[in-house]
């Protein structure tokens, strides 16, 4: 059996074009989609980068290992205790496949960028391209032909590639070009729309694309510090989809160079991310950092032998659902820990595996958990991140993908059915591990003073003043009012 898992990094799938997009981003992902499933409605259930892989790697929710956040104690795997052994029990999926014979195998940098070594569990053979996330494309592709051409022939091997080049500054090389000037832009930005995020307060919207600035970064020629009109909304929307498509064409030559070896007909690829990304939704540009639609949907392909060709899934599903489906696929019992359900009868069969709802948190940039089901994603803020959320809000994901509309006012029939379900998700949680730990992490980070991205104490005054020399004085005064420190 040979796998091969593409793990992109900030890669929001109606950017793509198997998921509808109008512009030729991605034909070589594309071409995977049409061989295999398209899952339409997959989630990672903690956000952003650390969380997510943590609790794809691991099988289990971030209230579960402890890893929500990207600093502070809540960055950390929680320490097994008394019952570790000589090695530890915890078992991820890699170390899964591992154990069925497959040569394990990562080209990536993401344990040393979040000093995550546990990253590495059960792989035999580790590169790391050594710029902790900075890197482009050509940074990562010779690593993976050179090893493509030595060991591909071979059978039983997973190899995990990691690519950046979807996530911010966009850094593809100039010589790439603009493979996307002059055509449209998604319908939804328009000048209106634009107009209205100039008013828009916290790191990331669109007068501070950098975080709390609007600095220009000379060293990256396709980032745009500050979106206040329609020609600076087409270089940035064309900066990310170049770094999609300049990706994508070096996927092609990973393709091509498993066809040369004659084994691409074999393989079995999975092609994920670890989070979308905000392009606009509400009000932010270039970040991963509240827990809404645009942040938590992720792409996830799968062209498995023997499996389904062509299909799409519409049901819901999480990132650590992807072990148990492993697990099923090769025919074993998952790990006991596991908090996933298998949907390998969706690759095999077509069948509806769908979750009723999910719950999906965020303790990097904000601290906020979400529910999504039906139709909508309820939102629920315990630290705004200084970007002035309201305690609630609620938008229907179906009509309304990019957020414009808040139900939350309108509708609070539908924020109780949402709150009493993350409730009830809270509370199953902390009861399977009260024999463990009796503290949920969302409260860690805020007790820590907040979340890393946003401390109060750190950034409150120096961005305040920020807001009051660009015509935003309301907001700095609504910001020290609501985090006086």
């Amino acid at each position: 059996m040979r796998i091969l898992f593409l793990d992109l990094d900030t890669l929001r799938p109606d950017h793509l074009g198997c998921y509808g997009y109008h512009r030729n981003t991605s034909p070589n992902i594309d071409r995977i989609a049409s061989e295999g499933v398209r899952f339409d409605n997959y989630y990672c259930s903690d956000a952003p980068c650390l969380p997510s892989r943590a609790a794809l790697f691991t099988g289990r929710f971030g209230i579960d290992t402890g890893v929500v956040g990207h600093g502070g104690t809540a960055a950390d795997l929680r320490l097994q205790g008394e019952t570790r052994g000589f090695r530890a029990v915890d078992k991820g999926f890699v170390d899964t496949l591992r154990a069925q014979g497959l040569k394990t195998v990562s080209v990536s940098p993401f344990a040393e960028r979040h000093g995550a070594w546990w990253f590495y569990s059960g792989f035999n053979e580790m590169h790391n391209t050594g710029k902790c996330g900075n890197e482009s494309a050509e940074n990562i592709t010779p690593i993976v032909l050179d090893w493509i051409k030595n060991n591909a022939s071979e059978d039983n091997w997973f190899l995990h590639i990691n690519y950046w080049d979807a996530h911010g500054f966009y850094r593809a090389p100039e010589k790439f070009g603009n493979p996307f000037a002059g055509e449209p832009l998604p319908e939804w930005l328009t000048e209106e729309v634009v107009e209205s995020h100039q008013q828009a307060v916290g790191p990331h919207c669109a007068r501070e694309i950098n975080m709390y600035d609007s600095n220009p970064r000379p060293e990256y020629p396709r980032h745009v510090p500050e979106v206040r009109n329609m020609q600076d909304l087409r270089k940035h929307i064309d900066g990310y989809d170049c770094g999609i498509a300049y990706m994508d064409s070096h996927i092609g030559m990973i393709f091509a160079a498993l066809e040369k070896q004659g084994v691409m007909e074999d393989v079995a690829v999975i092609i994920t991310s670890d989070h979308g990304e905000n392009q606009g939704e509400l009000g932010i540009y270039m970040e991963h950092g509240t827990a809404d639609y645009a942040t938590h949907r992720i792409p996830m392909i799968i062209r498995w032998p023997g499996c389904k060709k062509g299909h799409a899934d519409a049901g819901l599903h999480y990132n650590l659902d992807l072990p148990p489906t492993l697990a099923d696929l090769f025919g074993v019992e998952p790990f006991e820990k596991w908090q996933g359900e298998s949907y390998a009868p969706v690759l095999q069969e077509g069948k509806d595996c769908a979750r009723d709802y999910l719950v999906l948190g965020q303790c990097a940039h904000v601290c906020q958990r979400a529910v999504r089901w039906d139709r909508y994603q309820y939102i629920r803020t315990y630290h705004d991140g200084l970007r002035l959320h309201p305690r609630e809000m609620l938008f229907d994901v179906v009509a309304d993908p990019h957020e414009q509309t808040d139900l939350a006012p309108t509708r609070p029939d539908l924020c109780r059915e949402a709150a009493h379900r993350l409730c009830e998700w809270h509370d199953d949680r902390m009861l399977a591990m009260a024999d463990r730990c009796t503290v949920d992490p969302l409260w860690t980070v805020i007790h820590e003073g907040g979340p890393q991205h946003a401390k109060p104490k750190m950034q409150l005054e120096k961005y305040c003043k920020r807001l009051e020399e660009t015509d935003r004085a309301w907001a700095a005064a609504e910001l020290r009012k609501r985090h006086a420190v």
